[in-house]
């Protein structure tokens, strides 16, 4: 996910998203340690997106 398409994005979805992407993390650490995966790299990826959405919440915080 690019930062363009974050900053677009309201508090609420991005909200929405962050727990949407914590969920993917969940099953993609659950499937890795149970039967493996077919795309390993798919997990710093989504780690990445929510750091991004995090700072995003953060910046929008202190902007207030």
């Amino acid at each position: 996910m690019k930062m363009n398409k974050i900053k677009e994005m309201s508090s609420e979805e991005l909200e929405k998203e962050l727990q949407e992407l914590k969920q993917e993390l969940f099953k993609l650490r659950f499937s890795l340690a149970t039967n493996g995966l077919d795309n390993p790299m798919k997990i710093p990826q989504v780690k990445k997106d929510i750091a991004r959405i995090k700072t995003e919440q953060r910046q929008r915080e202190l902007a207030k």
